[in-house]
């Protein structure tokens, strides 16, 4: 009964393949056709080989990747300390006398935030209590857009849900990092809220680019640029080939920030002064945020994982 089912009830062997006209041909051609690359296929070998090349030239810093990119997400919230407590008095009419503060409310609403920063960034960067710290410097953000009448500004939105993404691959990184049982694996639930912390760091680190897009007038350069970084955006969502383009990012937004919020050439009393050095190291948050998804890598809810998979 075993031959009935096999190619020898059939006579469906190489014989049988020549008796009907199926030679060595078709079967170079089928051959021809399996191997064959798709467009993806060839894009992903040659991301590949720059991203070996990436590799290879990002080594002597990959050590400090994880410090510098932590740096760089808290470092807006540094800044915004400095600038509150050098501005103390300008801050304190303007939440009177434009949000309506009531006195002594508005020294409460400075204070907490500045210490909240302060403190909070300090843990970030020293890596101690993570949770609790992304917590705060998370509440800062949502407090301060309220508190500054800026919750209906999109572009301010926009960014502040790109700082808020690299926030969360903050907490991604301290659970990437963190301790687990004796037995040495992860347990399932804690597995599953990183691979959705980084799902979610992922998608909310473009959205200053898209502010950046619909923000401004068109230009040619800002065609080719806004082309260039929407690609790289859909990549870095999509997790195909992530670390490549989170580079790519990490090029575009630098090159950009330096050109556009050059708030050092302004003169100390231009009114766009605080707004350019605002706008600037709110870019380098971001920054800091693609920088630990280019050393974590994307995650589980990936392309590039699931290519390993199948």
């Amino acid at each position: 009964m075993a031959q009935i089912r096999g190619t020898a009830g059939y006579n469906l062997g190489p014989s049988s393949q020549n008796r009907f006209g199926v030679g060595a041909g078709y079967t170079n051609m089928k051959a021809e056709a399996t191997n064959d690359p798709s467009p993806l296929d060839s894009i992903r070998a040659q991301t590949s080989k720059i991203e070996d090349w990436l590799d290879t030239l990002s080594e002597p810093v990959k050590p400090y990747l994880p410090a510098i990119g932590r740096f760089l997400i808290v470092v807006t919230f540094l800044e915004d300390a400095v600038r509150i407590l050098t501005q103390w008095n300008d801050q304190l009419l303007y939440l009177h006398d434009y949000r309506h503060f009531p006195r002594g409310a508005n020294h409460m609403f400075l204070a907490l935030n500045v210490i909240a920063m302060l403190i909070c960034s300090t843990m970030v960067i020293i890596r101690k209590h993570s949770n609790e710290a992304v917590a705060g410097l998370l509440g800062v953000v949502v407090t301060q857009a309220l508190g500054y009448g800026l919750i209906f500004d999109l572009n301010f939105f926009l960014r502040n849900l790109s700082v808020m993404g690299g926030l969360i691959m903050v907490l991604s990184d301290s659970w990437v990092r963190k301790k687990f049982a004796p037995a040495g694996l992860p347990q399932i639930d804690e597995k599953d809220r990183k691979m959705y912390l980084q799902l979610a760091g992922r998608i909310l680190l473009i959205f200053l680019f898209v502010g950046f897009v619909f923000a401004g007038d068109w230009s040619v350069s800002r065609i080719v640029v806004s082309a260039l970084g929407f690609v790289a955006c859909v990549m870095v969502v999509v997790g195909f080939k992530a670390k490549f383009s989170a580079v790519m990012l990490v090029l575009i937004l630098s090159v950009f920030n330096v050109l556009v919020n050059n708030f050092w050439t302004l003169h100390e009393h231009h009114p766009q002064k605080d707004f350019a050095k605002y706008d600037f190291f709110q870019i380098l948050s971001i920054v800091g945020g693609l920088l630990l998804l280019v050393n974590m890598g994307p995650g589980q809810f990936s392309v590039d994982e699931k290519k390993k998979v199948y």
